[in-house]
C-alpha cells in the first residue's frame, strides 16, 4: 500500500507545523486543488485544519502562497505566516520531510480518511 500523501513543504514553530501535502489516496483526475493542500496543525494534534489555496509566486529564493486564511512567504531556511487582516504573524523554520514526527504523520493520515470523497 502505497502512502497516503507525499510532503512537498514542511515548516514548524514552537506551537504548528505547516505543511504542502500531495494526497496520494485519491483518483489522478481529481480536482487539482484536492490532491495538493496545505494544512495547519497543531503541535498536540487537537486541530489540524486545511488552508484554502488562493494563489502562489515563486521566485529562485522566495516563495509565496496566498490562502483564504492569510499569506505565507517562506524560503528553504524559514518563513512567515501573516494572519487574514494582519491579525496575527506567525513564524517558521523550514524542516526537511525527513524531520516529520510519526505522530504527525499518523495525524495527517487520519485527517486523510476523514476527508476522503
Amino acid at each position: 500500500m502505497s502512502p497516503t500523501f507525499t510532503c512537498i513543504y514542511f515548516l514548524e514553530n514552537t506551537d504548528t507545523y505547516l505543511l504542502e501535502i500531495k494526497r496520494n489516496d485519491l483518483p489522478q483526475d481529481e480536482d487539482i486543488s484536492k490532491i495538493y493542500q496545505w494544512m495547519r496543525v497543531s503541535k498536540d494534534f487537537q486541530e489540524a485544519n486545511p488552508l484554502t489555496f488562493r494563489s502562489m509566486d515563486s521566485s529562485m529564493e522566495v516563495e509565496e502562497r496566498y490562502f483564504e486564511e492569510g499569506f505565507l512567504k517562506f524560503n528553504r531556511d524559514n518563513g512567515t505566516f501573516i494572519e487574514k487582516y494582519n491579525s496575527a504573524q506567525h513564524k517558521f523554520e523550514a524542516k526537511s520531510n525527513a524531520e516529520i514526527p510519526p505522530a504527525l504523520t499518523e495525524a495527517i493520515n487520519k485527517f486523510c480518511q476523514k476527508t476522503n470523497l
